[in-house]
């Protein structure tokens, strides 16, 4: 039920009526067969529109129907990491995010705060931007590091087209090659560094 005095109108063919009071709105709606429907309570004044309210429902529920099944047809994961992580673990869970985001899904990367790490929320981005990083050639960050209550926390989306390599997750490609992932942070192997440039 509408209970403000005066309406702003817009009728059933979208034309724009302005204002007028609601009495009158609802002799026009009825005029016409149709029902006033309150579009923007929040409005001053509110707007209604005359059209068919059965009609009007059935629009609403099938716009929610397509909504929920783009929801379903991509699912979320989310991954949790901890600030003081072991780097074993960390491997672990970032594989675990490759292979989420090699099949389609989204993921949450979340780090949690207990404590006092709260007050060094900056850890917790630095280690997302490295797992980021690291998952780059898997997914693309959607949302950059956002702080909410005691967590941080980024969403990645697959990469759409991605090529296809010999290794589904970063974990098989390096097992592929008789690897260790290094810790994150770690500087590269004496033997892998280029070699210095002599002088003339």
């Amino acid at each position: 039920m509408i209970r403000d005095r005066e309406v702003r109108i817009i009728d059933d063919e979208g034309q724009q009526l302005g204002v007028m009071a609601t009495s009158e709105a609802l002799a026009l709606a009825q005029q016409k067969g149709l029902d006033l429907v309150e579009v923007a309570p929040t409005a001053v004044p509110p707007v209604c529109r005359i059209l068919d309210y059965g009609q009007y429902k059935y629009e609403l529920q099938k716009r929610e129907r397509e909504q929920k099944k783009k929801q379903k047809s991509q699912s979320f994961k989310e991954v949790r990491l901890a600030v003081k992580i072991d780097v074993h673990d960390l491997q672990t869970k970032s594989r675990r995010a490759a292979e989420f985001l090699d099949k389609g899904d989204r993921v949450k990367v979340t780090v949690r705060f207990r404590g006092r790490e709260i007050s060094h929320a900056n850890l917790g981005r630095d280690l997302l931007d490295r797992v980021a990083a690291e998952l780059a050639e898997h997914g693309v960050v959607e949302r950059p590091p956002l702080l909410e209550g005691r967590s941080m926390y980024i969403v990645m989306g697959p990469i759409e087209k991605r090529p296809e390599k010999n290794g589904s997750t970063i974990g098989d490609a390096v097992a592929a090659k008789g690897q260790t992932v290094p810790p994150i942070g770690a500087t590269a192997p004496a033997a892998a560094e280029a070699p210095a440039q002599q002088g003339p």
